[in-house]
């Protein structure tokens, strides 16, 4: 009974080796598929707002596809719900369409970048936004010890957490929301247009000006002076009379 009692015995620990095997392969499978933004932020629980921009705007799927079809990464700057709590009212729903898109896009940027990458990086960091050359999407990253802070022309924020870091993916909460210098900036007011002089209505004198008292004056002076002459015509017309 001793043989065939040990025989089972092995042939159960086969089995559950086996199993155990198997077992452990299942989640190394789950995980060398690509990541997905949605479920990472999802799996954060702060960032409410941020997955719903990503859907009204169909970037959390131009992030998937781009993770699915590029070696070089991205990196994303997810803001919380407290970070869009802050804005003033409307400031989202005050944009197009387009806009919100390159909101989204001014928080990725093209390459996967790690926390101390971000100490050599130059400035200004290139977001899918735009050109950050032209002054329109800047993104300036400045660094303290381990504390990462971005700024963007308009505001500040600071790097406060790894999010997710994966190979070909970074994501990073942030505590404020990037409002990017082209869509937020102060813009200086178009300087008025000129007028040519000859469109330049000349105001009415008003009656008792001094104008009129000069156009009076000048008047009366004629009328004396007239009267004038016509006495002295007079007195030599009297005085020829008298001669005679």
């Amino acid at each position: 009974m001793t043989k065939p009692f040990c025989f089972m015995l092995f042939l159960l620990l086969v089995s559950l080796l086996h199993c155990i095997k198997t077992s452990a392969q299942v989640p190394a499978a789950a995980l060398s598929g690509p990541p997905n933004i949605t479920a990472i932020l999802e799996k954060g629980g702060q960032f409410t707002s941020f997955i719903r921009l990503l859907e009204n705007t169909q970037q959390d799927d131009q992030i998937n596809t781009q993770l699915n079809n590029s070696n070089q990464g991205l990196t994303v700057f997810a803001p919380t719900d407290n970070a869009f709590a802050n804005l003033k009212s409307g400031t989202i729903n005050s944009l197009s369409d387009q806009q919100k898109v390159q909101l989204v896009q001014f928080h990725i940027l093209p390459t996967s970048m790690s926390t101390s990458q971000f100490q050599t990086a130059s400035n200004p960091l290139r977001t899918q936004a735009g050109n950050s050359n032209d002054g329109e999407f800047p993104l300036n990253v400045t660094t303290s010890g381990n504390q990462v802070n971005l700024t963007t022309g308009v505001n500040e924020a600071t790097v406060a957490n790894t999010v997710f870091s994966g190979s070909n993916l970074a994501v990073y909460q942030v505590d404020q929301v990037l409002l990017p210098l082209d869509l937020f900036g102060s813009q200086a007011p178009a300087p008025a247009p000129s007028t040519p002089e000859k469109d330049v209505p000349v105001a009415a004198t008003p009656k008792g000006s001094s104008t009129d008292a000069s156009v009076d004056t000048s008047r009366a002076l004629s009328l004396n002076h007239l009267a004038l002459t016509m006495a002295s015509s007079a007195i030599s017309a009297f005085a020829a009379v008298s001669l005679l």
